[in-house]
Parts: C-alpha cells; structure tokens; sequence
C-alpha cells in the first residue's frame, strides 16, 4: 500500500471527520443523492430494495441508515417491518424518525441471529476494518435471512474526475491537477463480491448503470462541494478548484447543449 492510498483510506474511514464533518447534518449527502435525478433510467433504489425485502418478516436493520431515505421508504411501503436505524454520526440521525441509535458497522449492538435483513447502502468503504463489519453483518442475521450493500464501480462518474483534474490544473497551472479522493474505491462494486462472498455463499450482483445528463452546472458543482470535509486531501485549494471547474462547466454546456456523466452502481444481494 502507497502512502498516498494509505492517507486516503485513513481520511475516509476517519470517524471524527465522518461524525462530526462529511455527515454532521444531511447537506452533503443530499447534494450527492440529488444529483441522480437527472439520470436515466432513473433507478428508484429505496423501492428496488424494498422489493428485495418482499419476502422477509420481522426485523430489519439500516446500517450506516444516513439520512434516513431507505428507513422513510420501507416505513411507508412495508409498515409490517420492525425497523431499526444506526449510524456513527448523531447530527445526520436527528432528522431521522425513530427508533435510531448511533453504533459502529465492525460492534453491532445487537444479538446473534436477532435480524432478518440487514441493510449496508453506499457506506462499508467509511468502515476501517470492512472484512470485520461483514463478519457482523453474518452474525446479526439469521440463517436464512438477507444481507442488501449498495457502492459504486470504481469507473463511476469518471467525467467529474476528469472535470476535476482539469479544474485543479488549471489552479495549480499545471496542465492536469491530482484526482479527487474517491469514496467507494475501498469497496467499488468490483471489490465488493470478494469482501461479502467470505461470509456469504451466494452474491448477486445487480448492476445500475445510466447516465446523468445536467443543463445546469449548479447541481453537479453542488455534488463536488459536498466532499468538503476531506478538502485538505485534495492537495489543491479545494474552493477555487469548485470555482474553476463551475466556469468550465459552463463552458462545456453553452458549447454542447449539456454535460453527460455516466453512472455505474449497483446492489448486492447475500444470502448464506
């Protein structure tokens, strides 16, 4: 490992930067959700998981639950479902209808085979140790029940890298700046099958790709700036990179019509 992966892997899975910066309030993690309804198809992940829990009873447990938007879907979709939030960030959970409580994806507070679903949407790559946290999700379920984790491919959104590299050498005046850190790269959907198939006999793989296509530079500049709170591992002035590449940006939409980023994410279903 370089040091440089070793810096970014420290950053994001720091707990007092996640707790009390990146997602202290839901701003950042909105500005990141918005962005995908430009996108087509448009995805509606919280009802493609709700429909993978059609067939599970009893309790389910949101893992990393953020601001709460897959726990308000199944609430209104599946009123059976005894549901439970957590998450290490008290200042995201404030807006989050109960029951909720704050706990660590590696120390689950909760009894061996006491879950029938656990749910791990886009956050086992802010977990320090992920192959623990996936040993607990193993050990929370019940035999027969249903472990749902979401990330993203590590050639997701490549035009905001590009954008951003651009941007950033254009600060720096050295032709292309250094990559933006990347969240997912921890556990990117072609990572994710080795880290859960050691715990789970079947994976499935369920792929999401599409493509976000903005006339407006606001809501992509709006997803850039929400990774403020790791600015200090940019190694360029993050504010004026954001301004830099809100002009290209613009540049590049009044010259053809649009801007296109192409997605790639997806789900993975585990069963024992």
């Amino acid at each position: 490992m370089t040091d440089l992966s070793a810096a970014h892997d420290a950053a994001v899975t720091d707990r007092a930067r996640l707790a009390g910066s990146a997602y202290s309030s839901d701003r950042d993690l909105a500005a990141r959700q918005s962005l995908y309804q430009w996108q087509t198809p448009r995805y509606d992940l919280p009802g493609i998981v709700a429909e993978k829990l059609n067939n599970v009873r009893g309790r389910v447990v949101d893992i990393g639950c953020g601001n709460g938007k897959f726990l308000q879907r199944l609430r209104q979709d599946r009123p059976d479902l005894d549901l439970l939030g957590l998450d290490i960030a008290p200042g995201i959970l404030a807006g989050v209808p109960g029951p909720v409580a704050v706990a660590e994806a590696t120390r689950l507070p909760l009894a061996t085979e006491s879950v029938d679903a656990a749910l791990a949407l886009h956050m086992l790559y802010h977990v320090p140790d992920i192959a623990q946290a996936v040993r607990e999700l193993s050990r929370v379920v019940t035999g027969d029940g249903l472990v749902i984790a979401s990330t993203n491919s590590d050639q997701d959104k490549a035009e905001l890298d590009d954008l951003w590299q651009r941007a950033a050498g254009d600060v720096l005046g050295t032709g292309r700046g250094p990559a933006r850190i990347s969240l997912s790269a921890r556990f990117s959907l072609e990572k994710a099958p080795a880290y859960l198939g050691e715990e789970f006999s079947r994976v499935e793989t369920i792929e999401l790709p599409g493509s976000i296509t903005v006339r407006d530079p606001e809501p992509v500049i709006a997803h850039m700036a929400s990774y403020r709170a790791w600015a200090d591992q940019h190694e360029v002035p993050f504010e004026a990179t954001i301004d830099r590449a809100r002009t290209m940006l613009a540049d590049d939409i009044a010259r053809h019509g649009a801007f296109e980023i192409t997605c790639r994410g997806g789900i993975l279903v585990c069963r024992r």
